[in-house]
């Protein structure tokens, strides 16, 4: 579900009013749910009988049959998968009609306005022994927790909530976000920034909406200059105990699991899964919707391009197994130097 303390709801709605908004008369005339309200947005396994929910790749298709969403998005060719009580609005362009639809019921002007308009929430909370440093701005509803430091010159967007103990330095800005005790930010450092996501890749290169947040448990450190994008319609997470370093890339809906190690210059496309205590090298990247297993270690500037077990040692762009790599480089060397001439 859309956190409505980061973005306005402006439903309930029926399907056919937004519909009728969007001038889709087309999808209107074939659809026998026309009545039914959507009381908000959220991903397949989170959908109740309110929500809309979107099913646009084969790879939902199990999620599909077992969600409890009121009204899905589908492709045509996954209309099959969705379960009964369900109401299927078909589409071949399904991530355009869905973010037609999160840009009604999310108006872009309601949007993740850092510090502003949000009257709704009330004044911030603070604790006891929260210091705050020369010029730092504190939207509307931001919660703070006792003994938290937050330096000069930095932003925190209406809605976030900060735990204990936790230190953000100079000239960061966090919007979107949900951060734990003892945490550590580094200054520089972006949170809750909007993912990099977009339709029509080359040609309208239409924005997909970014209406998730950002989760940081207890214990993360995060170093300067470093951003971490905020979830398309979920969270990006960041758990307990990891530590990132400088001038990371943290793409939107990725999830780091805990103690973690990220060196610096790493960068992580969207929706990447990266198991608890997985250790990464400087530079590497990842070409996100794949998962790094638990314990594994990536060495510097590796490219890891798909699904890797947990234990995995990598190298190498792309990455492979370690020792595969160290053999086709022996190899090469050897091709290289070529039969000694008398």
């Amino acid at each position: 579900m859309v956190d409505i303390r980061f973005h306005r709801f402006a439903g309930p709605a029926t399907v056919g009013t937004i519909l009728a908004a969007l001038e889709r008369g087309d999808l209107l005339a074939g659809f026998a749910g026309s009545d039914s309200i959507i009381d908000g947005v959220t991903d397949l396994v989170l959908a109740g009988p309110g929500d809309l929910a979107l099913a646009a790749h084969a790879s939902y298709t199990e999620e599909l049959r077992v969600t409890g969403a009121g009204i899905v998005i589908v492709l045509p060719a996954l209309l099959k998968a969705v379960p009964e009580g369900c109401l299927a609005l078909v589409s071949d362009k399904p991530h355009h009609l869905f973010a037609d639809f999160l840009d009604y019921l999310y108006p872009d002007s309601t949007r993740g306005v850092i510090g502003g308009g949000r009257d709704d929430l009330g004044e911030p909370v603070f604790e006891a022994d929260v210091i705050t440093g020369p010029n730092v701005v504190i939207g509307k509803g931001v919660e703070i927790g006792r003994g938290t430091i937050i330096g000069a010159n930095t932003v925190i967007g209406a809605g976030v909530t900060i735990g204990r103990n936790t230190g953000i330095a100079a000239n960061c800005s966090v919007d979107c976000a949900h951060i734990g005790n003892d945490v550590v930010i580094h200054p520089g450092t972006r949170i809750g920034t909007e993912g990099f996501g977009w339709l029509d890749f080359g040609l309208s290169n239409r924005k997909l909406p970014q209406l998730g947040r950002v989760l940081i448990q207890n214990k993360v450190e995060i170093g300067a200059n470093s951003t971490i994008d905020r979830g398309a319609l979920g969270d990006t997470m960041i758990g307990e105990g990891t530590k990132i370093d400088n001038l990371v890339q943290i793409g939107h809906n990725c999830r780091i699991g805990r103690n973690c190690l990220i060196a610096a210059m790493s960068g992580l496309s969207g929706s990447t899964i990266v198991g608890d205590g997985v250790l990464m090298g400087g530079g590497v990247g990842t070409s996100g919707h794949m998962s790094i297993g638990a314990g594994s270690v990536v060495h510097g500037r590796a490219a890891v391009t798909k699904d890797w077990p947990e234990g995995s040692k990598l190298a190498g762009a792309p990455a492979q197994d370690i020792r595969d790599f160290w053999r086709e480089l022996a190899t090469m060397r050897k091709l290289s130097k070529g039969e000694k001439r008398e």
